[in-house]
């Protein structure tokens, strides 16, 4: 591995990668993924931007035998990934801790994948902001870095504001924002100087 990209791989973890235009893949395309877990091994993130018309948290509740609550309604549902599309994941503000095991992942974001904080959710009594999501984007070694040398990701820091907004469908053009960059300048063909 060579320095340069040794930097950028410690660095992955809690930020974001916004999907370039001609990424090749369409599951991805417009993405914003909050990166939950990078190492040499794997990577492992959550895509903030694609809610689920087809589901939503009160009839997950209803599948699960989870007692629904007043925000119940309230909670959308997003896809988080292509890989283990039937797993749930709460990505959320760090002010809540699960009974069952939360993943501290910095100041402002926390990750918990246990069905005790959807009863908290509904109830009102989890955490101040959060996303749920089913699945979740998955890399095998390098994966990642390839993708991101090869122009099908731009990284940017992680504002919470962007990653809890209520607008989904706002949050690509708004990470880019946020980077000082008008989606409308993107390419997808990768330069090499």
């Amino acid at each position: 591995m060579n320095p340069s990209t040794e930097t950028v791989s410690e660095d992955l973890i809690g930020k974001l990668l916004i999907a370039m235009p001609g990424m090749g893949d369409p599951r991805f395309e417009r993405s914003v993924i909050y990166l939950c877990e990078h190492d040499a091994t794997s990577s492992m993130g959550l895509i903030v931007n694609k809610p689920v018309s087809e589901l939503d948290f009160t009839t997950l509740l209803e599948q699960l035998q989870i007692e629904g609550g007043p925000r119940a309604a309230d909670i959308g549902v997003y896809f988080g990934g292509p890989v283990e599309k039937a797993r749930g994941f709460v990505l959320h503000s760090d002010d809540y801790d699960s009974a069952e095991g939360t993943i501290r992942i910095n100041a402002d974001f926390a990750l918990t994948a246990t069905t005790d904080i959807l009863g908290a959710l509904a109830q009102g009594t989890g955490p101040t902001r959060s996303l749920f999501a089913l699945g979740y984007a998955g890399w095998g070694p390098g994966q990642l870095m390839d993708e991101i040398m090869g122009n099908g990701w731009l990284i940017c820091a992680a504002d919470p504001e962007i990653v809890f907004a209520p607008d989904a469908e706002g949050k690509w053009a708004a990470a880019l924002g946020s980077m000082g960059v008008d989606p409308r300048t993107l390419s997808g063909a990768a330069g090499r100087a």
